[in-house]
């Protein structure tokens, strides 16, 4: 999920919020526990939104060489769970490891809905909340990413900013 984004400019649109400064902190914090835990995507699919984008843009320089592909998506902004759901079973099997940049409530209802099972503290804490910067780490036995579906998947990693270490 996107990181922490600011309030500060009421006037703003939604979709143009920038990041808060906890949220450029806490961006550039999950990009290095990616990097260190080699959790690095072949393929980001990215809402549009500025908040999205700059999180994409704090995380990525920390993704390694080459950087992975990233795709800019106005569908992705505020998508409903199924609307994400149907984006990724449209994906083409080259790209195995794929970061999606999105917003809640869809982003959270999705993970909840693709968990199958996982290790028991991570499926409650992601049970409770979807908090901004979060990354929820999900594996799938399938061959292609139209075999994915509700229950189908393993979460394997839940991490939050407060649960970095």
């Amino acid at each position: 999920r996107h990181a922490k984004s600011s309030w500060a400019d009421r006037e703003l649109e939604d979709h143009d919020r920038p990041l808060a400064k906890r949220g450029t902190k806490a961006a550039g914090a999950m990009g290095a526990y990616i990097a260190t835990n080699g959790l690095q995507p072949d393929l980001v699919l990215c809402s549009d939104a500025v908040r999205t984008r700059a999180t994409l843009t704090l995380v990525l320089p920390q993704l390694g060489k080459p950087p992975p592909k990233a795709v800019f998506d106005n569908a992705l902004y505020m998508a409903t769970p199924a609307a994400l759901l149907g984006r990724l079973q449209q994906l083409k099997s080259d790209a195995r490891h794929v970061m999606v940049i999105g917003h809640n409530p869809g982003l959270h209802a999705l993970a909840l809905e693709l968990t199958g099972k996982g290790k028991q503290d991570d499926v409650e804490a992601l049970a409770l909340k979807f908090p901004t910067c979060a990354l929820a780490v999900l594996t799938f036995k399938a061959r292609k990413w139209s075999d994915i579906g509700p229950g189908a998947g393993s979460l394997d990693l839940f991490m939050t900013p407060r649960r970095l270490p």
